[in-house]
Protein backbone atom coordinates (compact mmCIF):
# COMPACT_ATOMS: atom_id res chain seq x y z
CA UNK A 1 0.00 0.00 0.00
CA UNK A 2 0.82 3.74 -0.11
CA UNK A 3 0.51 6.74 2.02
CA UNK A 4 0.94 10.05 0.39
CA UNK A 5 -0.20 13.27 1.10
CA UNK A 6 0.67 17.60 0.15
CA UNK A 7 -0.51 20.45 2.38
CA UNK A 8 -1.31 24.06 0.68
CA UNK A 9 -0.33 26.71 3.02
CA UNK A 10 0.00 30.28 2.63
CA UNK A 11 3.43 29.96 2.89
CA UNK A 12 3.87 27.17 0.72
CA UNK A 13 3.51 23.68 -0.48
CA UNK A 14 4.26 20.29 1.38
CA UNK A 15 4.60 16.94 0.35
CA UNK A 16 5.88 13.45 2.06
CA UNK A 17 5.29 9.84 1.16
CA UNK A 18 6.29 6.73 2.02
CA UNK A 19 8.49 4.36 -0.11
CA UNK A 20 7.51 0.89 1.33
CA UNK A 21 5.63 -1.14 -1.70
CA UNK A 22 3.91 -5.13 -0.96
CA UNK A 23 3.00 -8.11 -2.75
CA UNK A 24 2.90 -9.68 0.54
CA UNK A 25 3.81 -9.57 4.01
CA UNK A 26 7.24 -11.41 2.61
CA UNK A 27 7.50 -9.47 -0.25
CA UNK A 28 8.27 -6.04 0.32
CA UNK A 29 10.05 -3.55 -1.73
CA UNK A 30 11.87 -0.16 -1.37
CA UNK A 31 10.38 2.70 -4.14
CA UNK A 32 10.40 6.21 -4.59
CA UNK A 33 6.69 7.72 -4.80
CA UNK A 34 7.45 11.70 -4.61
CA UNK A 35 8.69 12.68 -8.47
CA UNK A 36 9.74 16.04 -8.86
CA UNK A 37 9.34 17.11 -12.59
CA UNK A 38 11.28 20.52 -13.72
CA UNK A 39 9.79 20.77 -17.34
CA UNK A 40 10.43 24.40 -18.33
CA UNK A 41 12.83 27.04 -16.44
CA UNK A 42 8.73 28.65 -15.45
CA UNK A 43 7.10 25.64 -13.63
CA UNK A 44 7.75 22.87 -11.10
CA UNK A 45 5.53 20.22 -10.56
CA UNK A 46 5.97 17.44 -8.20
CA UNK A 47 3.74 14.26 -8.45
CA UNK A 48 2.96 11.60 -5.46
CA UNK A 49 1.72 8.23 -6.84
CA UNK A 50 -0.26 5.23 -5.04
CA UNK A 51 -1.77 1.95 -6.89
CA UNK A 52 -0.52 -0.19 -8.93
CA UNK A 53 3.22 0.86 -9.33
CA UNK A 54 3.50 -0.51 -13.51
CA UNK A 55 1.10 2.24 -14.08
CA UNK A 56 3.06 4.53 -12.32
CA UNK A 57 6.02 3.86 -13.67
CA UNK A 58 4.56 3.69 -17.15
CA UNK A 59 3.04 7.23 -16.55
CA UNK A 60 6.26 8.69 -15.63
CA UNK A 61 7.89 7.01 -18.97
CA UNK A 62 5.36 9.13 -20.77
CA UNK A 63 5.64 12.26 -19.54
CA UNK A 64 9.60 11.66 -19.99
CA UNK A 65 8.64 10.73 -23.77
CA UNK A 66 6.21 13.88 -24.33
CA UNK A 67 8.88 16.15 -23.25
CA UNK A 68 11.80 14.51 -25.74
CA UNK A 69 9.76 14.88 -28.31
CA UNK A 70 7.52 18.41 -28.29
CA UNK A 71 6.46 18.20 -31.53
CA UNK A 72 4.03 15.45 -30.96
CA UNK A 73 1.27 17.22 -28.67
CA UNK A 74 0.87 18.16 -24.98
CA UNK A 75 3.11 17.99 -22.46
CA UNK A 76 4.03 19.34 -18.98
CA UNK A 77 6.42 22.30 -20.59
CA UNK A 78 3.70 23.42 -22.96
CA UNK A 79 0.22 23.54 -20.59
CA UNK A 80 -0.21 26.72 -18.96
CA UNK A 81 -2.77 26.28 -16.22
CA UNK A 82 -1.94 23.85 -13.42
CA UNK A 83 -5.14 21.94 -13.88
CA UNK A 84 -4.62 21.37 -17.67
CA UNK A 85 -1.62 19.55 -16.20
CA UNK A 86 -3.72 17.59 -13.61
CA UNK A 87 -5.93 16.29 -16.78
CA UNK A 88 -3.18 15.55 -19.05
CA UNK A 89 -1.96 13.35 -16.29
CA UNK A 90 -5.18 11.76 -15.96
CA UNK A 91 -5.51 11.04 -19.28
CA UNK A 92 -1.87 9.44 -19.09
CA UNK A 93 -3.35 7.34 -16.54
CA UNK A 94 -6.38 6.37 -18.43
CA UNK A 95 -4.16 5.36 -21.49
CA UNK A 96 -2.03 3.25 -19.72
CA UNK A 97 -4.76 1.55 -18.18
CA UNK A 98 -6.42 0.71 -21.25
CA UNK A 99 -3.33 -0.38 -23.46
CA UNK A 100 -3.28 -3.19 -20.55
CA UNK A 101 -7.38 -4.01 -20.12
CA UNK A 102 -7.36 -7.12 -21.77
CA UNK A 103 -3.86 -8.72 -19.91
CA UNK A 104 -5.79 -7.47 -16.33
CA UNK A 105 -9.40 -8.74 -17.68
CA UNK A 106 -10.83 -5.77 -17.23
CA UNK A 107 -9.85 -5.30 -13.47
CA UNK A 108 -9.46 -2.28 -11.90
CA UNK A 109 -5.93 -3.50 -10.34
CA UNK A 110 -3.76 -1.69 -12.83
CA UNK A 111 -5.55 2.06 -11.78
CA UNK A 112 -3.10 4.78 -10.36
CA UNK A 113 -4.04 7.64 -8.47
CA UNK A 114 -2.11 11.04 -8.04
CA UNK A 115 -1.49 13.84 -6.05
CA UNK A 116 0.15 16.55 -8.43
CA UNK A 117 1.17 19.70 -7.09
CA UNK A 118 3.77 22.97 -7.72
CA UNK A 119 3.49 26.23 -9.61
CA UNK A 120 3.76 28.03 -13.37
CA UNK A 121 4.96 31.35 -12.77
CA UNK A 122 2.25 33.56 -12.79
CA UNK A 123 -0.35 31.20 -10.91
CA UNK A 124 -1.13 30.10 -7.24
CA UNK A 125 0.94 27.12 -6.42
CA UNK A 126 -1.36 24.29 -6.58
CA UNK A 127 -2.39 20.79 -5.11
CA UNK A 128 -4.65 18.85 -6.70
CA UNK A 129 -5.85 14.95 -6.41
CA UNK A 130 -5.79 13.03 -10.03
CA UNK A 131 -8.47 9.98 -10.00
CA UNK A 132 -7.72 7.05 -11.89
CA UNK A 133 -10.95 8.04 -14.03
CA UNK A 134 -9.15 11.01 -15.21
CA UNK A 135 -11.16 14.19 -13.23
CA UNK A 136 -9.33 16.02 -9.86
CA UNK A 137 -10.33 17.89 -7.20
CA UNK A 138 -8.43 21.03 -5.58
CA UNK A 139 -7.26 21.25 -1.96
CA UNK A 140 -9.65 24.25 -0.68
CA UNK A 141 -9.08 27.17 1.69
CA UNK A 142 -10.95 25.44 4.82
CA UNK A 143 -9.18 22.02 4.09
CA UNK A 144 -5.99 22.45 2.71
CA UNK A 145 -4.66 19.20 2.51
CA UNK A 146 -4.75 16.26 0.32
CA UNK A 147 -3.96 12.35 0.92
CA UNK A 148 -4.07 8.73 -1.16
CA UNK A 149 -3.43 5.67 -0.42
CA UNK A 150 -3.97 4.00 3.27
CA UNK A 151 -5.17 7.92 4.03
CA UNK A 152 -7.80 6.98 7.36
CA UNK A 153 -5.37 6.60 10.02
CA UNK A 154 -3.44 10.03 9.48
CA UNK A 155 -6.40 12.16 8.02
CA UNK A 156 -7.39 13.00 11.98
CA UNK A 157 -3.81 14.77 12.28
CA UNK A 158 -4.25 17.13 9.33
CA UNK A 159 -7.54 17.92 10.33
CA UNK A 160 -6.44 18.50 13.80
CA UNK A 161 -3.38 20.95 12.86
CA UNK A 162 -3.50 21.88 9.72
CA UNK A 163 -5.14 24.99 8.06
CA UNK A 164 -3.78 27.55 5.93
CA UNK A 165 -1.97 29.95 7.93
CA UNK A 166 -0.03 27.39 9.63
CA UNK A 167 3.58 27.75 9.37
CA UNK A 168 5.78 25.45 7.46
CA UNK A 169 8.19 24.42 9.65
CA UNK A 170 5.29 23.71 12.12
CA UNK A 171 3.26 22.13 8.84
CA UNK A 172 6.32 19.81 8.38
CA UNK A 173 5.28 18.34 12.24
CA UNK A 174 1.78 17.43 11.81
CA UNK A 175 2.80 15.68 8.60
CA UNK A 176 5.48 13.66 9.97
CA UNK A 177 3.26 12.93 13.04
CA UNK A 178 0.29 12.05 10.60
CA UNK A 179 2.80 9.48 8.22
CA UNK A 180 3.94 8.07 11.57
CA UNK A 181 0.56 7.22 13.15
CA UNK A 182 -0.20 5.62 9.53
CA UNK A 183 2.61 3.38 9.63
CA UNK A 184 2.16 2.03 13.02
CA UNK A 185 -1.27 1.27 12.20
CA UNK A 186 -0.62 -0.27 9.26
CA UNK A 187 2.35 -2.61 7.93
CA UNK A 188 2.23 -1.99 4.49
CA UNK A 189 3.13 1.76 4.54
CA UNK A 190 7.39 2.55 5.87
CA UNK A 191 10.21 4.25 5.75
CA UNK A 192 12.29 5.81 4.48
CA UNK A 193 9.93 8.72 3.60
CA UNK A 194 10.43 11.27 0.89
CA UNK A 195 9.79 15.23 2.20
CA UNK A 196 9.85 18.28 -0.72
CA UNK A 197 8.95 21.64 0.69
CA UNK A 198 7.96 24.24 -1.41
CA UNK A 199 8.11 28.41 -0.89
CA UNK A 200 5.85 30.06 -2.84
CA UNK A 201 7.15 31.92 -5.88
CA UNK A 202 10.78 30.12 -5.93
CA UNK A 203 10.29 27.99 -8.83
CA UNK A 204 12.73 25.53 -6.53
CA UNK A 205 12.10 22.67 -3.98
CA UNK A 206 13.76 21.47 -0.85
CA UNK A 207 14.03 17.81 -0.39
CA UNK A 208 14.72 15.42 2.25
CA UNK A 209 14.99 11.46 2.50
CA UNK A 210 13.85 10.56 6.04
CA UNK A 211 15.70 6.84 6.60
CA UNK A 212 14.31 4.45 9.11
CA UNK A 213 16.99 5.06 11.03
CA UNK A 214 16.73 8.91 11.41
CA UNK A 215 17.26 10.46 15.35
CA UNK A 216 14.50 13.13 14.39
CA UNK A 217 12.04 10.32 13.57
CA UNK A 218 12.39 8.65 16.83
CA UNK A 219 12.74 11.43 18.95
CA UNK A 220 9.55 12.93 17.26
CA UNK A 221 8.06 9.52 17.96
CA UNK A 222 9.02 9.31 21.42
CA UNK A 223 7.59 12.85 22.34
CA UNK A 224 4.09 11.71 20.75
CA UNK A 225 3.86 8.84 23.00
CA UNK A 226 4.95 10.53 26.06
CA UNK A 227 2.26 12.95 25.63
CA UNK A 228 -0.60 11.29 24.72
CA UNK A 229 0.03 9.07 27.41
CA UNK A 230 0.15 11.85 29.83
CA UNK A 231 -2.68 13.14 27.94
CA UNK A 232 -4.81 9.48 28.92
CA UNK A 233 -4.24 10.47 32.52
CA UNK A 234 -5.49 13.96 32.69
CA UNK A 235 -8.70 13.33 31.27
CA UNK A 236 -11.39 13.53 33.44
CA UNK A 237 -12.47 10.98 35.28
CA UNK A 238 -16.13 8.65 34.32
CA UNK A 239 -19.30 10.21 36.24
CA UNK A 240 -21.08 7.27 38.02
CA UNK A 241 -24.19 7.39 35.98
CA UNK A 242 -21.69 6.85 33.14
CA UNK A 243 -19.71 3.88 34.40
CA UNK A 244 -20.13 0.61 32.97
CA UNK A 245 -21.84 -2.18 34.96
Amino acid sequence: MTYCLALRLDEGLIFLADTRTNAGVDNIGVYRKLHVLRPAPDRLFVLQSAGNLATTQEVLDRIDRDLAHPGNGENLATVNHLFEAALYIGRLGQEVCQSHAVGLGGSSAGTASFILGGQITGERPEILLVYPEGNYIRASDTRPFLQIGETKYGKFMLELGVHARVDLETAVKVALSSMLSTARANLSVGPPYDLAVYHNGSIDLVEHRIEEDSAYLRQLQDVWVHHLTEALHGLPPIPPEASPD
